[in-house]
C-alpha cells in the first residue's frame, strides 16, 4: 500500500503528479531515513509493489557496497597496486595502477577491441584475462578518466576472487542482501523469476554513427551489438554481472544503501564511518573521456554534481541506463531507491533527480 509519512507528503504529491501526467508512466520509489521507511510508492500499469526489473549500472553501486566490506576487512588496500592482488594485470604499462585508480574509471580499460560476446559477458574471468593483457587506452596517472561501462564489474569481481576465492555476488548475498532482506539481486534466482518484469523501451530515433573502434565505441561494446537489453535476457540476469545485470526493486535499492549507513530492523550499519569516508571520497571530477560530458566518481560510486545532482556532497550511489537510481546520503541519513518500468532520461531534470530533491527538501524542512 502506498504511503509517505507526514514529513514526506510533498514527495508523494510530486510522485502522484508524475503518474497523473502520463498514463504510461510506471515506477517504484522507496526512501528510508535514519533506518525507518518514510516513503513507499508505486504507480502506473507496468509496476507493482512486488515487481523486480533491471537496474543496469545501479549494479555497480550495489557491488561497490560489497567490495567496501573487503576494504573494511583489510583484504584490499585501495592504495596498493592492482598487480599486488592480480599479478597478470601488471603487464603493458599497468604495473603502477592503484586499486583506487582502477575503480574510479582512470585505467583506460573501457573495453576490448572487437567487443566481447554474450557468452563472455556471463564468463567474466575470461574477460578479466583479456583485460589483463591489454595496454591502457590512455596514459595512467595523466588525470584522464572515462566511464568503464561494462568492465568496472569485471574489476570488482576479479579482485574479490583473488583475495577471497569467492564471487563478489556471493559476498553480497551473504553479508548484505540476505541479512538486510533486500530485494536487490546480483544474480536473480529462478525462484524469483515470476516477479521479473522486462525493462521497457520506447521507440527512439536511430543514433548518429559511433565509430566502433573509438574509445566510446569500445566502452559501449558497439562491435558486439546493443547491450541495453541485457537484464531482459534470463542467462544474463541469472549470472548477475556487477557491471549492469542487477535486478531489483526500489525498496531493495533503498534498503542496501540504508543498511550501509544507518542500519535497518535492529541490525547495525554494515559499513563503518571510516570505510564510508574512504570509498565515497571523490576521486575524479571533470570531462569524462567516454561521455564527453561532466562526471564525478568516488571508488566506483558516482558522486553528485550539477549534471546529476542526486544528493549532498557526502552522498554516494549509482544510476542506471534506464534512469534507475540508488544512493546513500549520510548527511541526510537517507537511503533512496527509484526504479522505472520504462527507460527514461536520467539527468538533473529527470524524474529520479526531481524526487531526490523533494526528499532533501522534506528532510531540511523537518529539522
Amino acid at each position: 500500500m502506498n504511503f509517505a509519512t507526514d514529513e514526506f507528503a510533498a514527495v508523494r504529491e510530486l510522485f502522484d503528479t508524475m503518474v497523473d501526467a502520463d498514463p504510461a508512466y510506471s515506477a517504484q520509489l522507496a526512501v528510508y531515513r535514519d533506518g525507518e521507511k518514510v516513503v513507499d510508492l508505486v504507480g502506473g500499469p507496468e509496476s507493482s509493489a512486488d515487481s523486480l526489473t533491471g537496474v543496469f549500472s545501479c549494479s555497480k553501486g550495489v557491488a561497490a557496497l560489497a567490495f567496501s566490506l573487503l576494504v573494511q576487512d583489510g583484504l584490499i588496500d585501495v592504495d596498493a597496486a592492482v598487480a599486488a592482488y592480480w599479478p597478470e594485470f601488471g603487464g603493458n604499462g599497468k604495473g603502477g595502477i592503484l586499486v583506487r585508480e582502477l575503480l574510479s574509471h582512470q585505467a583506460g580499460l573501457v573495453g576490448v577491441q572487437g567487443g566481447f560476446a554474450m557468452e563472455e559477458y556471463n564468463d567474466l574471468p575470461a574477460v578479466a584475462d583479456r583485460l589483463a593483457n591489454m595496454a591502457p587506452m590512455w596514459r595512467p596517472g595523466s588525470g584522464t578518466f572515462g566511464y568503464h561501462a561494462l568492465t568496472m564489474g569485471v574489476f570488482l569481481e576479479e579482485l574479490c576472487r583473488r583475495v577471497t576465492g569467492e564471487r563478489l555476488q556471493d559476498v553480497y548475498n551473504r553479508r548484505i542482501r540476505e541479512p538486510y532482506a533486500a530485494d536487490m539481486f546480483l544474480g536473480l534466482p529462478e525462484s524469483e523469476e515470476p516477479r521479473f518484469r522486462p525493462v521497457l523501451f520506447a521507440d527512439a530515433p536511430a543514433p548518429d554513427f559511433l565509430d566502433p573502434h573509438s574509445i566510446a565505441g569500445v566502452s559501449g561494446n558497439v562491435q558486439a551489438g546493443d547491450l541495453l537489453g541485457l537484464p531482459n535476457i534470463r542467462s544474463v540476469r541469472a549470472a548477475g554481472s556487477c557491471s549492469g545485470a542487477g535486478v531489483g526493486s526500489a525498496d531493495g535499492l533503498a534498503r542496501v544503501y540504508a543498511g550501509a549507513i544507518t542500519g535497518l530492523d535492529g541490525l547495525p550499519a554494515y559499513l563503518s564511518p571510516e570505510t564510508i569516508a574512504t570509498m565515497s571520497q571523490e576521486q575524479v571530477w571533470g570531462l569524462d573521456r567516454v561521455f564527453c560530458d561532466a562526471s564525478a566518481f568516488a571508488i566506483t560510486f558516482m558522486k553528485s554534481h550539477p549534471r546529476k545532482d542526486f544528493g549532498s556532497a557526502q552522498a554516494f550511489g549509482h544510476d542506471g541506463a534506464n534512469a534507475a537510481l540508488g544512493y546513500a546520503d549520510p548527511l541526510y541519513g537517507v537511503g533512496f531507491g527509484y526504479v522505472p518500468a520504462w527507460s527514461e532520461e536520467g539527468g538533473t531534470a529527470g524524474r529520479a533527480m526531481q524526487l531526490s530533491a523533494a526528499v532533501r527538501r522534506a528532510v531540511l524542512a523537518s529539522r
